[in-house]
């Protein structure tokens, strides 16, 4: 790979206060710090140092160990993006810290005034199939006014949503796939052209209306985070050998999105997994295929991301 540069636009810091706050919405009838530990042993996981300066650490070394040289790292839950934060100061420019919002919390706006302003976080993210809006709806309008006031790209989830520690943690299920749709993006990345969105996952499932939008709206990102599993619900078409292929995906992306519009993703998370370098080994294998090299790939991996977040 000689000298590439390689930012991970797309991973989850998943810190102890993540699997508090996460098991405080469980029906289960447990202790919540019971309940996340069973969970975590159940799932084979690690429960995070309480110290978020070890947890960010860890991360870190992690980094180190694979060549990382800057990554994303999301606070999943409003209540962790104190700790995002923290991390992130102290990491040296290494995390990037964005936090998940919830557009039709009353709250919302002065949350993402003090994520992006005091906290000094650099990004969003949202989950309209988790809170039921689109990214043209009225409630997402003061969100993306601090968004374009403080530079900061937004993440909308689309697709499939499927988040396994939350099921075993007994947490309700509220996704609604009506509200996944990323052609749903358009009016607010036409009213918004100055911000950046990005659709992680190639859509996770909605590829063909991914593209659609790329092509109507020049301020549209997609990640390439996760094992987008999603393909395997893709069905065929003409020219297709059987199910869908990842390089097949990255071929449809360059050719719509072109490179510079590409951000490299994992989406790591835990421990003791940490980061997937599985997922980074596919997806160059697929981008091989797909006929990226030299300054396109460069972007992809990496160079993307350092002009999106500097």
């Amino acid at each position: 790979m000689g000298a590439m540069s390689i930012q991970d636009a797309h991973t989850h810091f998943f810190s102890r206060p993540f699997f508090r706050a996460l098991a405080g919405m469980s029906a289960l009838p447990e202790d919540k710090e019971a309940l996340a530990a069973r969970v975590a042993a159940q799932a084979k996981l690690q429960l995070p140092d309480e110290s978020t300066a070890a947890h960010r650490d860890r991360w870190l070394s992690e980094m180190d160990r694979h060549g990382v040289a800057r990554m994303v790292s999301f606070a999943s839950v409003p209540a962790e993006a104190e700790v995002v934060a923290e991390a992130a100061r102290g990491s040296g420019g290494r995390l990037i810290g964005y936090t998940l919002v919830n557009p039709r919390d009353e709250q919302a706006p002065a949350l993402v005034e003090k994520a992006l302003g005091t906290l000094g976080l650099r990004g969003l993210l949202t989950f309209p199939a988790m809170h039921h809006f689109k990214a043209g709806d009225a409630c997402m309008q003061p969100v993306l006014e601090l968004a374009r006031q403080h530079r900061s790209p937004v993440i909308v989830h689309c697709g499939l949503l499927r988040v396994k520690l939350r099921d075993l943690l007994g947490v309700p299920r509220p996704y609604d796939l009506s509200y996944a749709n990323p052609l749903d993006i358009i009016p607010a990345a036409n009213r918004f052209r100055d911000v950046t969105f990005v659709v992680p996952h190639f859509g996770a499932g909605f590829l063909r209306e991914t593209l659609m939008l790329g092509m109507q709206c020049e301020n549209v990102c997609v990640d390439t985070s996760s094992s987008n599993d999603w393909m395997a619900s893709h069905p065929s078409t003409a020219g297709d050998s059987g199910h869908l292929t990842l390089a097949t995906v990255f071929r449809r992306a360059l050719d719509v999105f072109g490179a510079e519009r590409i951000l490299f993703g994992t989406d790591s998370s835990t421990f003791p997994r940490g980061w997937r370098v599985d997922i980074k080994e596919a997806q160059l294998a697929a981008l091989e295929q797909a006929g990226a090299k030299g300054a396109a790939l460069d972007a992809i991996m990496g160079g993307n991301l350092a002009r999106l977040v500097p």
